[in-house]
């Protein structure tokens, strides 16, 4: 199989819904006049509203207006494209939205559509309170895995980077790339991005994706920047920066470099369902009860 090339655009989203896809239909020129056959855009690359109440209500439907003029930019370049994070009006409540991960043909069509599983409720140490269930409904469980010319392509959210089951589930069902479009915190980019992504990588055997938000969206808002691809090894083959913005990374996706990888260490064959089945099994005892266990056995 041939090598394919994959890009990986870094944006500074706003509130302003134009140059959001200014900025995108540049990234897509970019990307096609430099051979790429698939463009990863990060989460929220449509609108980054200040506060719940804006997100909400600039939300729309997959068939309404503003996602169709995204459609259109995949097919006037002819690109495959992962729209990373799109705020799709939920269809069974008014007050919420699915983060919507969308994958959309050379044609316009839309192929799969992965709704954000994992939702960021967290108090950043030194940062900011996002609270992401507010306004945002959880996706069902399930691996969403779709075929493109660059080869079998999973597809993740941000926060859903820090549930390595999540992604062992799309190495299982064949994924060769993986995809984690994100708007990391600065905080927590500084402390987990580079690092979650290569361990993602290294423990799934797969390239991963990972489009990125950087920079001022609005005064309550700032994202790490840093869009990464990382190769199956683990070693960091292209790093947008902590700047650029609108830009774009590259790789060629190998192929014959994935399964050179996965035969001289075939993880994949040795990995023990019965061990993947502690997740489902509630733990007997406690830490603190394993301590007092080993105590009594081994008298020291």
């Amino acid at each position: 199989k041939m090598r394919a090339r994959l890009a990986v655009g870094q944006l500074t989203s706003t509130s302003c819904a134009k140059s959001n896809l200014a900025a995108v239909e540049i990234l897509a020129q970019r990307a096609k006049a430099n051979g790429a056959l698939m463009l990863a855009l990060p989460e929220c690359f449509a609108f980054i509203g200040s506060n719940a109440n804006e997100t909400l209500s600039q939300a729309t439907s997959l068939d309404g207006e503003i996602f169709s003029e995204y459609r259109a930019i995949a097919k006037k370049h002819c690109l495959w494209c992962s729209f990373g994070g799109f705020h799709e009006k939920a269809l069974a409540t008014d007050d919420k939205v699915s983060n919507s991960h969308i994958i959309v043909n050379d044609q316009g069509d839309i192929v799969e559509v992965y709704r954000k599983q994992h939702l960021f409720d967290v108090a950043i140490p030194g940062g900011a309170v996002l609270m992401e269930s507010k306004t945002t409904l959880p996706g069902p469980a399930r691996a969403a895995i779709v075929d493109t010319p660059i080869g079998r392509v999973g597809l993740t959210t941000c926060y859903d980077l820090r549930f390595p089951e999540a992604y062992i589930a799309l190495a299982q069902r064949g994924a060769d790339i993986i995809l984690v479009p994100s708007a990391f915190t600065i905080p927590t980019g500084k402390a987990h991005w580079h690092l979650l992504l290569r361990a993602r990588a290294v423990e799934t055997q797969c390239y991963i994706g990972a489009p990125a938000q950087v920079g001022i969206h609005n005064q309550n808002r700032a994202s790490y920047g840093h869009a990464l691809i990382i190769g199956p090894w683990g070693d960091i083959l292209a790093d947008c920066g902590p700047d650029d913005s609108p830009t774009l990374a590259f790789c060629d996706i190998d192929p014959e470099h994935l399964r050179s990888i996965r035969t001289k260490m075939p993880i994949a064959s040795h990995r023990r369902t019965d061990v993947l089945g502690l997740l489902l099994s509630t733990p007997t005892a406690t830490a603190h009860d394993q301590d007092d266990i080993q105590k009594k056995d081994f008298p020291s």
